[in-house]
């Protein structure tokens, strides 16, 4: 009899102790049988990805004692962090212990050490969880600069975090690594932007020392919010639009509807500037940030920016 898969989250070790080898696993998720959730831990692919669920896939792995962090703690938070590669090659579940404990040195997963406060932690479905404020300044202290705003940007977006808080507790991190980065990106920490990548663009666009653009803007037709969007300097009328990395897998109805509201918007004085998934090095992103430059140069005076 073919061993079945159980019905509830559970290890690699927990299968081969069922008599299902890797192979099979690997086989059953390629075709969509089985979601791999973290290093090692898999779920039948029709169970919905709940909070619950998370906390209770993050638990199979995580050693008594220890507290979930960073960005697996963003993870059970519903704030992905994660790169586009390491969707494929999970990285180790992050954990820490309090000072002068040992980590854990559990197969899959990143132990350490941390200096937590009582507030630090919470429990989530039984599983011992930074916060979302502290895991946001962790974050933010931690990932590199863009990925770090993206960070912030989405926990204030999901858990109505505030710069106000986020900058009070931060006052807590003096001499820690990556702080001086934290402190200078929570005021333009916004939850607005609604993925990583527009974060990416409102960032570049600062640090070339241009004007902060109005986020989810809408234009109206007729009285009616009818296009929305992404980054928009409403008075110059030029808009900065990041197309998605699934932008070559939309249908040619969705194609279609992207150059006709580009062609309305084109229509009626607006300037549309394309930002795609490459922009974000070298020449590429220094010709959009060139041609956005382009549109707000004022036309009464000679002044750069």
């Amino acid at each position: 009899m073919v061993p079945t898969f159980p019905q509830r989250p559970f290890t690699t070790r927990h299968a081969q102790a069922r008599g299902i080898p890797r192979k099979r696993l690997v086989a059953a998720e390629q075709v969509g049988v089985l979601r791999r959730v973290l290093r090692g831990v898999y779920v039948p692919a029709d169970l919905d990805d709940t909070l619950e669920l998370r906390a209770t896939c993050a638990s199979l792995v995580v050693a008594p004692g220890s507290v979930v962090r960073d960005r697996t703690a963003a993870w059970i938070h519903g704030v992905d962090v994660l790169t586009h590669t390491e969707h494929e090659l999970l990285p180790p579940v992050e954990t820490c212990v309090p000072r002068f404990r040992a980590p854990s040195d559990r197969l899959g997963v990143d132990g350490g050490t941390r200096d937590l406060a009582p507030q630090d932690v919470m429990t989530v479905h039984g599983l011992s969880v930074t916060t979302p404020l502290r895991t946001a300044l962790d974050l933010g202290c931690n990932l590199r600069r863009r990925d770090a705003l993206a960070a912030l940007d989405q926990f204030v977006r999901l858990h109505e975090l505030t710069r106000e808080e986020m900058a009070r507790t931060a006052q807590r991190y003096f001499r820690r690594r990556g702080v001086v980065q934290l402190r200078r990106l929570i005021p333009l920490a916004d939850g607005r932007a609604e993925s990583h990548r527009e974060s990416w663009t409102r960032l570049e666009i600062l640090d070339a020392g241009l004007p902060a653009p109005e986020l989810q803007y809408w234009i109206e037709v007729d009285g009616v919010p009818t296009y929305r969007l992404d980054h928009a300097y409403p008075r110059h009328r030029v808009a900065v639009e990041y197309d998605g990395e699934d932008f070559h897998d939309r249908t040619e109805a969705q194609r279609r509807h992207d150059r006709e509201r580009r062609a309305w918007l084109e229509a009626h004085g607006w300037t549309v500037i394309v930002v795609r998934k490459g922009d974000f090095t070298g020449g590429s992103c220094d010709r959009w940030l060139r041609e956005l430059r382009r549109a707000l140069r004022p036309t009464y005076t000679n002044r750069r920016w």
